[in-house]
């Protein structure tokens, strides 16, 4: 089977947007193992989507750069609230 060439960039779009996840999740103190139980792994699989599907990737990247451990999420994030309720522990 063929592999298109159309694949490629959204194959690169969704692991970029997935570190930045990563990055996100661990710069504002995301307790891991907290965001992946809940409803057996469907909300971290809703999160993941969010940021696939965020228009503001420049923005996280930037926001990410100059971002200190532990902070807040910010208020641009589509994850933000779920985010700052898996903190900590």
């Amino acid at each position: 089977m063929a592999i298109s060439r159309g694949v490629w960039p959204l194959l690169e779009q969704v692991r970029r947007r997935q570190k930045l996840m990563d990055r996100m999740m661990l710069t504002t103190d995301v307790n891991i193992s907290r965001v992946v139980s809940i409803d057996g792994g469907l909300a971290f699989l809703e999160a993941s989507s969010k940021c696939r599907l965020c228009p503001d990737e420049p923005a996280c990247v930037h926001w990410l750069e100059g971002a200190e451990a532990l902070e807040t999420p910010p208020d641009f994030c589509p994850n933000a609230k779920f985010f700052k309720s898996c903190r900590g522990e």
